[in-house]
């Protein structure tokens, strides 16, 4: 096994599941990216007082084909408009392959996809969903992003176990991009176990948790 490429995180907070099996669920929930509502209020109607300030993109298989470093072909249009909506440090980009230390340790992926998308890209020294402190922090560095709150934030992706667990460990907004750039028989084992969870914990009546920043109360 490349343990460079071993997620400790992930695996470490899926017992997290066991007792809250909620975390990876989703607020809102698009097939591709081309379905992303923008702005991102709309995607969270059914919530009160939304305000989302800044957006948190994956990479992999939610703009772009796995390990690829540019935005798909078929998404460059709503790419461009969620930047105009989400301008500057608004918008970032945290990924499990670009940025996180194991695997990107000297930045050159970081580089390459800052360079052909420009945006930001997080680099981060704990793979997702464990690295929502990083995010927070990043946010505070930058004030002009407008974020106060984690609820001010919406994470966007492809995977439940990570982008939207992240999601709700910070207490933001999770949108699942259900389908992917990758047809849904093509995905990881893994992927396809989480859409089977998904289905099951929805019809057991499970819902998203609300968010809230998870140092009040």
């Amino acid at each position: 096994m490349d343990m460079n490429a071993f997620n400790v995180s992930a695996t470490l907070n899926i017992f997290r599941l066991l007792s809250r099996p909620s975390l990876c669920l989703p607020h809102a929930t698009v097939s591709t990216f081309n379905e992303l509502p923008i702005p991102l209020n709309k995607a969270f109607e059914r919530y009160k007082n939304v305000d989302i300030q800044a957006v948190v993109l994956d990479k992999d298989n939610c703009f772009a084909y796995p390990h690829s470093n540019t935005v798909h072909k078929q998404y460059k249009d709503n790419f461009k408009r969620l930047k105009e909506a989400y301008p500057g440090r608004r918008l970032l980009i945290v990924s499990n392959t670009a940025g996180a230390r194991s695997i990107d340790p000297a930045g050159r992926l970081v580089s390459e996809v800052e360079s052909s998308t420009r945006v930001p890209v997080l680099p981060h020294s704990t793979k997702k969903p464990g690295c929502g402190p990083e995010i927070m922090e990043y946010f505070r560095k930058y004030p002009e992003t407008g974020v106060t709150r984690p609820e001010q934030i919406a994470v966007v992706g492809d995977r439940l176990t990570t982008d939207v667990m992240m999601a709700n460990l910070m207490g933001s907004y999770a949108v699942w991009v259900k389908d992917g750039v990758v047809p849904p028989e093509e995905s990881s084992v893994f992927a396809r176990m989480e859409h089977k969870l998904a289905a099951y914990l929805i019809r057991r009546g499970y819902e998203a948790p609300e968010p809230a920043s998870p140092f009040e109360g």
